[in-house]
């Protein structure tokens, strides 16, 4: 009789089926990141269209395919007022078109937008370069799974500022691993308090990193995998 083994790469909530429970591996997706060491922060800031020096800018970095669900224009109107009143901070949004008719709608939100900039699509490395120049990482979606930039960017050591929802919820606390928003005020709010704040972001980014090591370490996945291969391997060979 055949070995099964049920193998969950995600958060199991409780086990219903007593018989499955020796069966059932429960693995948190793994991180990795590699930035570019080669990367030209001042070039992407010209990209951008972001004229002030480098050292004079605060860039809140929103990772995101061009798609309903990511909801980039969310906080578009909001930021655009505080950088009204704040020339030095902007908003960058950087992803795939991917759905064509939502992207052109993201591009003329933008373009009425002061202090929200759009980029295409970057290679990881240049991606996570870009993020550790960055002031946060945010997410704006209206549904996430398990956000794999949301654990870059902690992984990284940048600060995370994240919609109040489940998915993202699930792997950050506020206040002890990033900040969590429910709408585009509260969102200003506590990016002002951020900015303004050295030991919250110092802590923030400490706690962050300390958590995607412990639970999404790539290390760890590995070796669950490698596991699971040698206990099929050898029940096969029973």
């Amino acid at each position: 009789m055949g070995y099964q083994i049920y193998f969950v790469s995600f958060f199991l909530p409780s086990v219903r089926k007593p018989h499955a429970k020796n069966k059932i591996y429960v693995q948190s997706q793994g991180i990795a990141t590699a930035p570019n060491a080669a990367f030209d922060w001042n070039a992407f800031l010209q990209r951008a269209e972001i004229k002030q020096r480098a050292d004079e800018v605060c860039v809140f970095l929103l990772v995101c395919g061009l798609r309903r669900v990511k909801d980039p224009l969310f906080l578009v109107d909001a930021f655009s007022e505080w950088h009204r009143e704040e020339p030095r901070v902007y908003m960058v949004i950087v992803g795939p078109e991917v759905d064509p008719v939502f992207t052109r709608e993201v591009k003329a939100g933008v373009r009425r937008a002061a202090g929200v900039r759009l980029l295409p699509e970057m290679a990881q490395g240049d991606l996570h370069a870009a993020l550790k120049h960055c002031s946060a990482l945010v997410n704006s979606s209206v549904s996430e799974g398990m956000s794999a930039a949301v654990l870059e960017a902690m992984d990284l050591g940048v600060p995370v500022l994240a919609r109040n929802i489940p998915g993202n919820a699930a792997v950050v606390t506020h206040e002890v691993t990033g900040l969590l928003f429910a709408d585009p005020q509260e969102f200003v709010q506590l990016a002002k308090r951020l900015v303004s704040d050295p030991a919250l972001e110092k802590g923030l980014v400490a706690r962050g990193r300390e958590y995607v090591r412990t639970f999404h370490s790539w290390q760890m996945e590995r070796a669950t995998y490698q596991h699971l291969v040698r206990t099929l391997v050898g029940c096969a060979e029973d």
